[in-house]
């Protein structure tokens, strides 16, 4: 799907967390993708592409990311997006859901079906936060920009310079191939983000809100997990590891034996749309 045509499915829901921006496309079952963090729902957009022939798909933009317009005092920590994507769903009509969520998003996805299992028809995770972790250690530079006030700064200096964007030390070090990241996707993701100083602030917020250990409260409600789970996982990823994954594996009931995508990295649902979607459908029919 193409920048305009994602861009001509955009619709806004309001709930108490604000103006959230979402897409949806297809019929039948509903299945709903969190992206990662500093992305938006535009992560998705090849993927939705591909599953709305079998999944009534809906991919929305994070408090702090891409559109989405937060109240000033939303909650931003993973529990809180759990909850808002709760109010979303009720919005849509939508009870029961396939979870699908890579990065940060894992992680809300992780902890929406924690506190909502008989919500989840069935989880997919790929490359996102696990057990008791933090902020990752190539996280932590961007956290000290944004400590230091300078976040816009950056934001509009990659604007400007996209190649400084594909750098290993910025954007680029999450992607496989950060060559084939085209200027309107670096644009996409940015732009929207510097045009509003809420925004900023609220995806400041966002950032420092993952140095804390957020994850650790969830695990007793994973171990009970039943959901059907996909763990996919590139495995060339500096920033979580197959341990992560096979963490998961172990912890969840529902899960079924982690799918390696060879030198895939954080981002790879991105640059690796077909394979994904592949194995989603795969994993929603199983569960069906």
């Amino acid at each position: 799907m193409d920048r305009t045509a994602y861009e001509d499915c955009r619709q806004f829901a309001r709930t108490s967390f604000g103006d959230i921006a979402y897409v949806e496309r297809g019929q039948g079952p509903a299945a709903v993708f969190c992206h990662g963090a500093v992305l938006n729902g535009y992560q998705w957009r090849d993927v939705i592409d591909r599953c709305a022939e079998v999944r009534r798909v809906i991919a929305f933009d994070n408090l702090g990311h891409g559109r989405t317009t937060a109240a000033p005092d939303a909650g931003v920590d993973f529990d809180a997006h759990a909850r808002m994507i709760s109010e979303l769903l009720d919005g849509l009509g939508a009870e029961k859901v396939d979870l699908v969520g890579n990065d940060s998003g894992g992680a809300i996805a992780q902890f929406f079906a924690a506190r909502n299992p008989d919500r989840v028809r069935s989880l997919a995770l790929a490359n996102c936060d696990a057990r008791d972790s933090t902020a990752p250690p190539g996280l932590l530079p961007l956290l000290e920009v944004v400590r230091q006030g300078g976040l816009a700064d950056m934001w509009k200096f990659m604007l400007d310079n996209p190649d400084q964007a594909r750098l290993p030390e910025t954007l680029g070090g999450l992607y496989e191939h950060p060559e084939n990241v085209a200027d309107a996707t670096i644009e996409e993701y940015l732009a929207p983000v510097v045009a509003d100083m809420s925004t900023l602030h609220t995806l400041e917020r966002f950032l420092l809100a993952l140095a804390d250990d957020q994850m650790r409260a969830i695990e007793p409600q994973l171990r009970e997990l039943q959901a059907p789970t996909l763990i996919a996982w590139g495995n060339a990823d500096p920033t979580f590891d197959l341990e992560h994954a096979h963490w998961l594996a172990e912890t969840i009931p529902g899960a079924r034996p982690v799918v390696e995508i060879e030198g895939g990295k954080l981002f790879w649902p991105e640059e690796h749309p077909d394979r994904l979607a592949e194995l989603l459908v795969e994993h929603w029919s199983a569960a069906e």
